[in-house]
Order: structure tokens, then sequence, then C-alpha cells
């Protein structure tokens, strides 16, 4: 079995190193043969440069470019680049060992294809703001209403059978901040077994992306999911 960790960064030369040196050593301690891929997007404050001289100190590093910043592009570019018959989608300010082994575990034991860690879910413990928390509830209810989503989070953690979820990566539409989200909706409409567990969620930094600036992208794209889904049966 081999493990794919797949992790979108943006401007985070501030706190690459020390997570990915902590992240390292979290995985080497599961005994998995593992790939960590860091799917950078866009930077301009060193990110790249640290991140090429990290792939080339360890193997198990692979750095992943996109020319402009666009958090879905970089995610879906690290699944399909991912070789791990199993993939954790992660984030750079998370890095939660708890949820790789839990994931993991089941998984492997059959009883789902994809995990969700869930930050609204019964037994989550969410420190992020207030207004971040809210953010979450509103872009939930909104998949709920618009596409019949009948989970409680899409956004963040979420580990699953490569082979099982390649073909809703490649079926999804769009971009940037709701790549996420429409990944997990399709993984649903598409018979996938998903399974949602609560996670415990303390962010190391402040958000690279004010999430005020994030909500007209958002509106925009889930109009656009809500056409390409549920008026043209995408």
């Amino acid at each position: 079995m081999k493990v794919s960790v797949v992790i979108p960064v943006y401007n985070e030369a501030r706190i690459l190193p020390a997570a990915a040196a902590e992240l390292t050593a979290d995985l080497g301690e599961t005994g998995w043969d593992y790939e960590l891929l860091f799917a950078e997007n866009g930077s301009t404050d060193g990110t790249t440069e640290i991140l090429e001289s990290l792939a080339h100190g360890d193997p198990r590093i692979r750095a992943l470019h996109e020319g402009e910043p666009n958090y879905g592009r970089a995610l879906r570019h690290g699944i399909l680049e991912a070789r791990g018959d199993l993939v954790i989608c992660d984030e750079i300010d998370l890095c939660d060992g708890a949820f790789h082994r839990a994931a993991i575990e089941i998984l492997l034991s059959g009883k789902a294809d994809m995990v969700v860690g869930s930050k609204a879910a019964a037994g989550a413990h969410d420190e992020r703001p207030a207004v971040r928390r809210a953010g979450t509830l509103v872009l939930n209810g909104l998949l709920r209403a618009a596409l019949g989503y009948r989970g409680t989070d899409t956004h963040g953690l979420k580990a699953f059978s490569r082979e099982r979820l390649l073909p809703v990566a490649r079926a999804c539409r769009v971009e940037r901040d709701l790549f996420a989200s429409e990944f997990v909706v399709r993984a649903y409409r598409m018979g996938v077994n998903v399974v949602e567990i609560p996670v415990s969620i303390r962010e190391k930094r402040k958000p690279s992306v004010h999430l005020f600036r994030r909500v007209p992208n958002v509106l925009k794209n889930l109009a656009r999911l809500f056409w390409v889904i549920r008026v043209k049966g995408g």
C-alpha cells in the first residue's frame, strides 16, 4: 500500500519548512510507504524555492506548480498526479495526523471509499474564528439547498481510494475554492460510499486569502455548479 498526501500551498514560506518537517516525521511513524505532494499555485514569497529545496533533499516529497493562485486547480493537479493507492488531502496549516490514521483505517477496512473530515459534525472541535465557522455552515447550507448535498462539510480534510475517486476528480468542472466541494458532492451523486468523521481544527496561521475576498468567486462557481449539475445534468 502506498499513501499520497496532497497539500495545496500558496505563499506559505513562513510556515512551510516547519510544517513539512512535522508532517514527514509524523508520516514516518506510521510505517506507510508514502509520498508528499505540495501543489504550489502562484506563490510570490519564496514558497517555490523552498519546495524545490525540500524535494531535492527528500525523494518522498514532490513539488507541483501552477502559474496562478488557484486552490482548486492545484488540488486537482495533486490528485491526478498522486501515485498512491490511497490519497489524503490536507491543509498546510492543519497537517492532522490523527485524521490521517483514522481515515486510512476506515478505507482499509472497506467501510468507505472516501472519508471526509467534518468541522461541523457532532463531536467536531473547531477553534477557527466565528466568522470562518459561520462561513462553513453557510456554504454547506447553500450546497444542500442547491444540489441536495446530505453531508455537513466538504472543504478541507479528506481521504479516499484513488482508483475509485479518480473518475470523480476528472468529472469536476469548477476550480478555485469550490473544487473541493464539487469533488465531495459529485462523489455522493456518483454513488461513492462516503463517510464523515469529526475533526479538531486549530489553524497555525491566519488564512492566506481573506474570507470576504473569496465570496464573489464562491458564489459565481456555486451558480456554475448548479447549472452544470442541476440544469444540464452533468
